[in-house]
């Protein structure tokens, strides 16, 4: 592993969330680590020096697998993280505003620093089948996740966070 990488970590189900934290990654390239929200665990989130979360809006919430993640590793890095920069993007049907405000509460009860934007892509789906449906994100969001990934890394690597 990387020392003290850019810690992507994501769920998804539909294509929406996969594609942007892999863009994420692309545009960090080998300064970030990508992980899938089940297979991270506390030592993960300790070795990182800035976190990247990425996740659909559920029922006006995060992915439950991803507050699992949370879950999972809040008590065990409490106190021993604050001050790490992050950032988040969340796919939404919608307005993906629930999943951000319970992102932000976490990330505030962890202290972090946020320190970009919150990124919402909103695939407009609205009906049970194109909820369901694979996703494409479009170029555009891709490359704004390609970017916010380099932002992020450089940002680490200069000591900037």
């Amino acid at each position: 592993m990387l020392e003290r990488p850019l810690l992507i970590a994501w769920h998804g189900r539909t294509g929406t969330s996969a594609a942007l934290a892999q863009a994420a990654k692309d545009g960090a390239g080998e300064r970030a680590v990508l992980m899938e929200a089940h297979a991270v665990m506390p030592e993960h989130l300790l070795e990182a020096e800035g976190y990247l979360f990425v996740c659909p809006e559920n029922l006006a919430s995060m992915s439950g697998e991803m507050k699992e993640m949370f879950d999972r590793c809040y008590y065990p890095v409490l106190g021993r993280i604050e001050g790490r920069p992050f950032a988040t993007m969340i796919a939404a049907g919608s307005d993906g505003e629930g999943a951000q405000r319970q992102l932000d509460r976490i990330a505030q009860g962890w202290r972090l620093k946020r320190v970009a934007e919150p990124v919402i892509v909103n695939t407009q789906a609205q009906t049970p089948e194109e909820i369901l449906a694979s996703k494409t994100v479009p170029e555009e969001r891709l490359g704004e996740a390609r970017e916010l990934g380099a932002g992020l890394a450089e940002g680490l690597a200069q000591g900037i966070f």
